[in-house]
């Protein structure tokens, strides 16, 4: 069995990540998933939520997933988003400002994708 699988996460307009990692979690329409080297093959659909990726040099790399598919065969994984970021290109304050006015306006879907980038952002600090 390997000990590595490489990793492609690619949003609608640009490729966000890119590596080999040892594990990946992510959450589907069936619940959260964790992906390791030699995992059955996959398809599924993704649901809004933080993506981790431990990467093989031992780092871990999050990003604020909205939406898409994953897969995975032959040890390769890839995340194809609606929407992605990393949490490292998150603006934690204007987050928060849009989840207060997402939480004023009622606007539950505001404050869902709100409410994943702020976990994104804070479980990579």
């Amino acid at each position: 069995m390997a000990a590595e699988l490489h990793v492609e996460l690619v949003a609608a307009d640009r490729q966000v990540w890119s590596g080999e990692a040892t594990l990946v979690v992510a959450r589907t329409t069936s619940g959260d998933i964790g992906v390791m080297p030699g995992h059955q093959p996959l398809l599924g659909v993704l649901e809004s939520g933080p993506v981790t990726i431990r990467t093989s040099d031992g780092a871990t790399v999050v990003a604020a997933v909205h939406g898409g598919f994953i897969s995975f065969a032959d040890n390769k994984l890839s995340l194809l988003a609606e929407v992605a970021e990393l949490a490292d290109e998150i603006d934690v304050k204007r987050v928060e400002q849009d989840l207060e006015r997402a939480k004023a306006e009622d606007d539950a879907e505001a404050r869902r994708r709100a409410d994943v980038r702020l976990r994104a952002a804070t479980a990579a600090r």
